[in-house]
């Protein structure tokens, strides 16, 4: 356990020296949910029903989509560890007394958590700011903001679970790009990354109610809101849990499957 610490807190710290490219992607994501908003606030003016989220619901989603993007995103990729899979290095890795999967699970978590600890503050500072309807509102209650950082966190730790499922699979298929295209692609979508899962067709609803990917974005930003209850965040937050448990378990059995079949050239 000591050396996941150790290896969590070193790529951390190396992670906030970052500063300037962090600024570059706090103007980007500015810049992208004012567009993500205002198309949906031109959906919303010509709609004539009862949407299933009101818009400034949505926009809390928005904002916190892009605040939090670090830790909800399947495409972001440490390129290191497709390097030491696809050139045999990591047989050198393998050398190490401690786990491989708990390694690499506190590296990506450290990575995830300085990439939004330097975008996510400025972010939801100046969105707390901004005039109406653009504005950032604040948490429904105490309740919800409390069942928000829980969610969240969780949220966090399932991302991780499942980006490490992304890596397991290059030993077999050797194709960083294909593995990341196909998590990143599929799992944005069903986490409601791009159309919140309220306004997707019922049908599509059922689907993604059964899958883990909501759970690490949809979820925790609807609680926000309150357009997810205490009672039924409660719920949600035990269902985090027993996905966490689960991909754990899956990706450790999948680690130690793909671990005894690796070939690495000259020995």
């Amino acid at each position: 356990m000591k050396a996941y610490i150790s290896v969590f807190k070193l790529r951390l710290t190396y992670g906030l020296q970052y500063r300037t490219a962090a600024l570059a992607g706090v103007a980007t994501q500015f810049f992208w949910g004012f567009i993500i908003i205002m198309v949906f606030e031109a959906f919303y003016s010509g709609t004539v029903t009862d949407p299933p989220i009101t818009l400034k619901q949505l926009i809390t989603y928005v904002w916190l989509q892009q605040a939090f993007l670090a830790f909800i995103m399947l495409w972001f990729r440490d390129n290191e560890l497709f390097q030491l899979i696809t050139s045999g290095n990591i047989a050198y890795e393998l050398c190490r007394p401690s786990g491989l999967y708990g390694l690499w699970y506190a590296k990506l978590l450290a990575q995830r958590l300085s990439s939004a600890l330097l975008r996510s503050l400025p972010i939801l500072a100046v969105a707390l700011l901004l005039p109406e309807p653009y504005r950032l509102p604040l948490p429904a209650d105490p309740a919800a903001f409390i069942m928000f950082v829980l969610a969240l966190l969780l949220g966090l730790f399932l991302i991780v679970s499942l980006s490490m499922l992304m890596y397991i699979s290059v030993f077999v298929t050797l194709s960083p790009a294909g593995s990341l295209l196909m998590f990143g692609v599929i799992g944005e979508f069903l986490a409601g990354m791009v159309i919140p899962v309220p306004l997707m067709p019922d049908w599509l609803q059922s689907i993604v109610y059964v899958l883990p990917f909501r759970w690490t974005a949809d979820f925790p930003f609807r609680v926000y809101s309150g357009h997810i209850g205490t009672g039924e965040a409660l719920i949600g937050i035990a269902i985090q849990i027993v996905w966490l448990a689960l991909l754990i378990t899956i990706g450790k059995l999948a680690m130690a499957r793909v671990l005894r079949n690796v070939v690495v050239n000259g020995g």
